[in-house]
C-alpha cells in the first residue's frame, strides 16, 4: 500500500470559501418565515454544510479521491 500525505483541508481556499458561502446561507435564512423552518430552511443549511464537509472528507483520503471529492 502507498503512503499518502494528508491535506489539512484548513488550509485550503476552497475550504475556506465553502465555510464562507455556509455562514451566509445560515444567516440569510434566520429571516425565513417559520412555516419554511422544516422545509427550504432546513434543506439549504443541510446542502450549505456539505460542501466544506466533503472537501474535508475528501482530504483523509488519497491524492485521486481528493479532486474526486
Amino acid at each position: 500500500m502507498s503512503e499518502f500525505k494528508r491535506h489539512n483541508f484548513k488550509k485550503l481556499k476552497i475550504w475556506q470559501m465553502a465555510m464562507e458561502l455556509t455562514n451566509e446561507a445560515f444567516k440569510m435564512t434566520l429571516s425565513f418565515p417559520d412555516s419554511e423552518k422544516f422545509g427550504l430552511t432546513s434543506q439549504m443549511n443541510r446542502c450549505s454544510i456539505s460542501i466544506p464537509s466533503n472537501i474535508a472528507e475528501g482530504s483523509s483520503r488519497t491524492n485521486k479521491s481528493l479532486v474526486i471529492f
